[in-house]
């Protein structure tokens, strides 16, 4: 492992079926996974090394992102796929079993290792899951993926993004869209970005979670919401799963991505929630 002076982070590599996956750990004490898809490892640094002070934190680049290689650059990334992944991973450090955090594909992740492996993780907390399968609109909104991905197939990216936002609920400013997706971009969010589009979306949102399976595991399983999220997509789907698992949704500070926006407040709020477990 290496370590990188900005941060407490000691970075390695794991050989995984069909993957070389990039993973970092930081701190010590009890396991705490933080996953994301597409998101890298790199979005959850700042809440990372908040949560290190009394947790070991691993994260990882999704299989296909950034820095975790694959063998077939043309592979689906499944959740299952990614739910083995992590459960290598947790293997791997032997520091399991883990607290899995997840957000929007990421949390898709960690419930399909919920249900692959519950014995890998006594507490999950999915937050803001985009499971539209759980939806009475799920065939309108099926079409409106499959057209958001031909769009950006055929070239028109910050058009599939205004179809992306639009469909998730997301107020964002035409400009603002052709301002963050039109312009010169870095070349390795641009591949991270098309793998998405490309390869990840369908499997993560028409991905079928098996609720019998997850209430009757011994893993404790919450659904987490951003405050900032009411009327969005994420939230009617993390709504959808909760009812589904006869539990209330847990609230989280900010929106879709409140671990970036505020990762201070999201940390007081995560181990405020581990430690009601």
């Amino acid at each position: 492992m290496t370590t990188h002076p900005t941060d407490t982070a000691a970075a390695g590599s794991l050989r995984v079926p069909g993957a070389r996956l990039h993973y970092e750990v930081r701190g010590e004490g009890p396991l705490l996974v933080l996953a994301g898809a597409p998101m890298d490892a790199a979005a959850f640094a700042p809440l990372a090394e908040l949560l290190a002070g009394d947790h070991t934190v691993l994260t990882t680049d999704p299989r296909g992102i950034n820095r975790s290689r694959l063998d077939d650059p043309d592979q689906d990334s499944t959740p299952r796929l990614r739910a083995d992944d992590l459960s290598r991973l947790i293997a791997h450090v032997d520091a399991g079993p883990a607290i899995a955090v997840g957000s929007s594909g990421g949390a898709v992740s960690v419930l399909a290792l919920a249900q692959a492996r519950p014995d890998q993780v006594h507490t999950v907390v999915a937050h803001e899951p985009p499971l539209i399968e759980l939806l009475t609109d799920r065939e309108q909104l099926r079409t409106g993926t499959e057209d958001l991905i031909a769009t950006y197939l055929a070239g028109d990216v910050t058009g599939a993004w205004k179809k992306f936002f639009a469909q998730a609920g997301i107020t964002m400013p035409e400009p603002l869209i052709e301002q963050m997706f039109g312009g010169e971009r870095e070349p390795q969010h641009v591949a991270d970005e098309r793998r998405w589009f490309a390869h990840e979306m369908r499997a993560s949102t028409y991905w079928r979670p098996d609720p019998a399976t997850l209430r009757a595991a011994a893993t404790r399983i919450l659904v987490g919401i951003g405050d900032d999220s009411a009327g969005q997509l994420c939230d009617r789907t993390s709504r959808a799963l909760a009812q589904a698992l006869g539990t209330e949704p847990t609230t989280f500070p900010g929106g879709h991505t409140g671990f970036v926006e505020t990762p201070d407040a999201f940390a007081t709020r995560l181990r405020m929630v581990i430690r009601e477990g």
